[in-house]
């Protein structure tokens, strides 16, 4: 019985994730493709996915090493546009405190934007999941060999193929985030937090080397850690007149 519903779980975290999946190619496509473009051996940016797996902090290292930035700021700017995984983790982790510290770390290796909004429903769906953490195991390894197979292919199509980012696929990327948010606003720290970050990037968004962006996403986690003790799990509700 224990077997069959950790089967159960971790495929059903697959399924579900199967959407975000769809969602995330074009993005692991055009990140393969970059690499190409930013004097680095292919088998540089198959790694950087296997050992990082963070899709947008492997953007920013890439352009930045293509202007030949140092390594301190490559990591700085990583550090920054990472911020936001406090967030998803402080809202799991008590789901998966009570697991095995290999667990633990295993699922925070896994954690993305897209299977935190999977989990994170999932969680609110089931409180009490005795096998949660299976069906989270589901959803973020189905989702890192998703990663990995889109990198490879945008590896080697980018190396015949130059100009291949350039073919509108990042408008898959800003469907798929806009997806993830949205459901998660209900609660007012996230909502308190993607106001000020949203807010910060448009107000900034002239400054130099995405400085604006950076100092957004740092607001905005900021806010939202500073709101979570006062407001906790408080969802917005719409009044009906």
């Amino acid at each position: 019985m224990p077997t069959t519903s950790r089967l159960t779980s971790f495929t059903a975290g697959i399924r579900d994730t199967v959407p975000m999946l769809v969602g995330a190619a074009p993005f692991g496509m055009i990140f393969g493709a970059l690499v190409a473009t930013a004097q680095m051996q292919l088998w540089q940016g198959q790694l950087m996915s296997l050992a990082v797996f963070a899709g947008s902090s492997q953007f920013i290292a890439t352009g930045l090493i293509a202007s030949h930035t140092g390594m301190l700021v490559i990591w700085l700017a990583t550090f920054i546009v990472n911020l936001r995984h406090m967030l998803y983790a402080a809202a799991l982790m008590p789901h998966v405190r009570h697991l095995p510290r290999r667990w633990r770390w295993g699922l925070g290796f896994l954690l993305t934007d897209e299977t935190f909004a999977v989990v994170d429903r999932y969680y609110r769906d089931h409180p009490q999941a005795a096998q949660g953490h299976w069906y989270f195991l589901g959803s973020g390894l189905s989702m890192y060999i998703n990663w990995q197979a889109w990198t490879l292919v945008g590896l080697l199509f980018g190396a015949i193929f130059p100009k291949l980012q350039t073919l509108g696929l990042d408008f898959a990327m800003v469907a798929t985030f806009i997806a993830i948010v949205v459901p998660q606003l209900f609660k007012r720290p996230h909502l308190f937090a993607a106001i000020v970050a949203g807010g910060a990037a448009y107000l900034l968004q002239d400054l130099p080397y995405k400085l604006g962006l950076l100092i957004a996403i740092a607001s905005g986690v900021t806010v939202g850690m500073l709101a979570s003790p006062f407001l906790g799990d408080k969802q917005v509700r719409l009044e009906q007149a």
